[in-house]
Formats: structure tokens, sequence, C-alpha cells
């Protein structure tokens, strides 16, 4: 497999960090983004602060930040070919407590982030005539579940999933491959030491690990024939729950 430059979002810890851990031990470049300058530098060292990995600080929801991001890529390693929008926020409010300020809140770092980084990186990816997008998104846009106020959050996501197919759509003939990976409950600092309390979401009644999303990505990155796709990663919580 040839070697790539690897753009990953909110890599400072979780889902992010580890992505960006795996593409780094198969030999590829990466680039790391978080909006705490201070928490990616501690993420850039425990990393290695190789030569094979840069680090740009900066909220993805300004559009400047993925123009950067991609600048960075260009610089150092030469070429873009991976994004991995993993840059997202998560939190339960009920429906009818939501404001403004809190729903755009979502809209900024997630829909927004996703919209521009990929808008940034799009035109290089044109001019290699190859590249791969994968958006981080969830299986519960298409199954609720009562009593987890997560509206906000929610519409956030499902526009998401609906940008992966349209993206897909546009620039497939470019052979550029726009994908989407749904992880279910995932053990990461988000979920502080609860997220075991979620095992029964998922058919095989436990959370997944941090490395079962990173060697997704990694599979879908590989790949030169999957575009458009919604791909969970959830341990069957789209398909069902576990009541045991």
């Amino acid at each position: 497999m040839k070697k790539q430059t690897i753009i990953v979002t909110g890599a400072s810890s979780g889902i992010g960090k580890e992505i960006a851990r795996h593409f780094l031990a198969n030999g590829d470049n990466v680039v790391i983004n978080s909006s705490t300058a201070e928490k990616l530098e501690q993420a850039y060292l425990e990393l290695g602060a190789g030569e094979n990995l840069a680090m740009v600080a900066g909220n993805v929801s300004d559009k400047k930040t993925g123009e950067k991001l991609v600048a960075a890529a260009i610089e150092k390693f030469g070429s873009a070919d991976v994004l991995v929008n993993n840059a997202g926020i998560f939190e339960t409010r009920p429906f009818l407590e939501v404001d403004e300020t809190y729903l755009d809140r979502f809209l900024n770092t997630n829909l927004k982030g996703t919209f521009f980084t990929t808008q940034a990186v799009i035109p290089q990816m044109l001019k290699q005539h190859d590249g791969v997008v994968i958006n981080i998104g969830t299986p519960l846009v298409n199954h609720a579940l009562g009593g987890v106020p997560i509206t906000a959050q929610m519409a956030s996501k499902g526009a998401i999933h609906a940008l992966t197919i349209q993206l897909a759509g546009e620039f497939g003939k470019d052979n550029i491959r726009v994908n989407t990976i749904a992880p279910g409950t995932i053990r990461t600092p988000m979920h502080g030491g609860n997220a075991d309390r979620s095992a029964g979401l998922h058919l095989l009644n436990r959370v997944g690990e941090v490395e079962d999303i990173a060697q997704m990505v990694y599979a879908v990155a590989k790949s030169n024939f999957i575009n458009g796709a919604i791909i969970n990663v959830d341990g069957g919580m789209g398909a069902g729950h576990n009541l045991n």
C-alpha cells in the first residue's frame, strides 16, 4: 500500500488520537488537530513527535482551520490523501430546553466543522485525482433512544450522514471517495468511567474500544472501491439491543 498523508481532526484524545496512532504505526504521515493547543501538544508528544507527524491547533468550525491543515499536509508531506472528520461534541439536553445558542454549538462543531474542513481539502484531492474523506457519524441517526435527550446532537450528525452521500455523488467521478463510519458507544475519556453502563445497547452486550474504530477507518482509507457508505461499527447497536 502506498504511503498516504492523513489529516485527523479532534485528535488530542479518544478515537481521534487512536486513529492517528494506527496510521503512524503503519507507516503513514499524519497531521493532527485539536481546538486546544495544550492538549494537542501533549498528544503530539505521546504519538512520538516524529518526522511523519505534524500538528495544527484550531477550531474546525472556523473555515481557516481546515485551510491550515491542508496547507500543513502539503508543505510537510506533499499531499493530502485522507481526511478524517472526527472532531465533534456530545451532550444531552431535553428538546424543549434547547435554545439557539446550544443548537449552534453542535451545528458549528459537528456539521460546519465537517463541511468546511472537507471543502478545504477537496481542491487538493481534485488535483491528485484521488482522495478519501471519512466522516464520523452514529447509528443513532436512524435508531432513536427514548429517555436520551440528544436532538441537537442527532440533528447535526444526521446532516453529516446526508452530506456524506451527496459528496460521494458529486466527487465520485473524480476518484474521491466519501464515507461515514458510525460508532456505537466507545470507551473514551468523553464517557469517563461510565461507558460500560451502555453495554446493553449493543447486541454484543459490551462497548467498543478506540482500536475498533481506528481499524475500520484504516481499512476504508486504503480501499479503492468504498464510496457513499454508512458503515456501522457499533456491536450491533443499529440492529437491536441486548436485554440481558
